[in-house]
């Protein structure tokens, strides 16, 4: 009764197009008076606020609002610009060279920004016009840029990461560094598209770049280059946690922002501003996320749906990451990354476990499947962030996306079943990152 209660509420206000934090909070507590119900009601509620709270307290998720801070700070300090520019240098007079400026500047920003809207919004509104002007159909150009965003939760740093890590009880800084490399492989994919589809169009190449040309691409981008290895580095040095590295990336931002005299001390106030709200949507769906998941355990749900999966899968896994990837590249076409980590990760990590499967693997695959729902419709928000820019409807970007799509869950596939993609790092750094 109470399980169905629950989904039963969470799908009625997820397909009235009610915010996913309100779908996951109104559904759970409507689960919650049903199942503790001859209690007093205001006992009942009393418990909310305790639950959000504690969920949101934890220490390594204080990460959150540094990176986003971090991330607006040097887009703000013109570093987009900046590293468009490296790229342009580097490959931008191959043939579909545009088209890997893109995807390339899309994984440097990624390691800078650590959200997919984030690298979407910053990007496209100078990288999209510019694929057009190539040759690249407009709902095609839009469609690049949000999938290539999408690996901004993957390469570090990445706050998908952070929230994984804090339910798993993984190391952030072990994620953080085994990201690298599918976030590459997925950019690879993508540019291997770009390739195929322009194979036959007759595309604009930019003029071929200098070595002096390029040596000062690299060193304008450099200062934006550096602040991933800062963390990377610290985290891994043992200078610092995950959360103190968010911090320095913040005050690094700030401070390269100044010499570069590209941020005013009066641009502080609206990037805090914007951090803020940001940071508060975020925290908002992980409170509400983290109330749904004590549902799912109050009512047994997780535990017996752990108990179903680990009878079905036997010893295989196989078959246990190909259900996990089914599973996730469905709830990514109409939930969040966030929220689809506090609702499925309580099921899938007792199982990992139980198989012998690496939590820094499983969190790898969990987060590649999340980015590809960044732009699986109805609910990608990156499809909706390239529609803006581009100023085209969802039907244009859904056809150009397509192919990116499969590419990317040929990618995925790879890093499912190839581990040493994702583990090769860690095992390499000895695993010993702090928190």
């Amino acid at each position: 009764m109470e399980a169905a209660v629950l989904f039963i509420v969470f799908a009625i206000l997820l397909f009235m197009g009610a915010p996913i934090a309100v779908c996951l909070g109104v559904s759970s507590i409507a689960a919650m008076l049903v199942m503790l119900a001859g209690r007093p009601v205001d006992i009942i509620l009393g418990t909310v606020p305790q639950l959000v709270s504690a969920a949101t307290s934890k220490a390594v998720l204080q990460a959150i609002p540094f990176f986003i801070l971090g991330g607006n700070i040097m887009d703000a300090s013109g570093i987009s610009r900046k590293l468009i520019h490296l790229a342009e240098a580097c490959v931008g007079h191959l043939r579909g060279g545009v088209a890997m400026v893109c995807v390339l500047v899309a994984c440097f920003f990624a390691a800078i920004s650590g959200s997919g809207p984030a690298t979407v919004a910053a990007l496209g509104i100078i990288v999209i016009p510019a694929l057009v002007k190539a040759g690249y159909d407009v709902g095609f150009a839009a469609a690049l840029m949000a999938t290539a965003g999408a690996i901004g939760v993957i390469i570090p740093p990445s706050i998908t990461f952070v929230v994984y890590g804090s339910i798993s009880d993984t190391s952030i800084g072990d994620l953080f560094i085994a990201g690298v490399l599918p976030g590459l492989v997925m950019g690879a994919a993508l540019i291997a598209v770009t390739f195929w589809l322009g194979r036959k169009k007759e595309l604009t190449r930019l003029p071929k770049a200098s070595g002096k040309e390029r040596w000062k691409a690299f060193k304008d981008a450099f200062w934006g280059l550096l602040m991933p290895v800062i963390i990377l580095g610290g985290i891994y040095g043992g200078f610092f946690t995950p959360t103190e590295a968010a911090a320095v990336a913040s005050i690094y931002g700030i401070v390269i922002g100044f010499c570069t005299r590209k941020l005013k001390v009066k641009d502080l106030w609206p990037l805090l501003v914007d951090s803020v709200s940001q940071t508060a949507v975020v925290m908002l769906i992980v409170g509400t996320a983290s109330l749904f998941s004590y549902a799912l355990t109050l009512t047994g749900i997780a535990a017996d749906a752990s108990a179903a999966l680990i009878s079905f899968v036997g010893d295989s896994k196989f078959l246990f990451l190909l259900i996990v990837n089914i599973i996730l590249l469905i709830a990514g076409c109409f939930i969040d990354a966030n929220s689809a980590m506090y609702i499925i990760v309580p099921i899938l990590v007792p199982v990992a476990r139980a198989l012998g499967i690496d939590l820094v693997h499983l969190g790898c695959v969990m987060v590649f499947n999340l980015a590809v729902g960044l732009v699986t419709p109805p609910v990608g928000v990156n499809l909706y962030v390239g529609c803006g820019i581009a100023g085209i409807k969802l039907k244009e970007i859904c056809k150009g996306v397509m192919p990116l799509i499969v590419a990317s869950i040929l990618a995925l596939l790879l890093v499912t079943y190839i581990e040493p993609i994702s583990m090769i790092l860690p095992n390499l750094l000895g695993g010993g990152a702090a928190g």
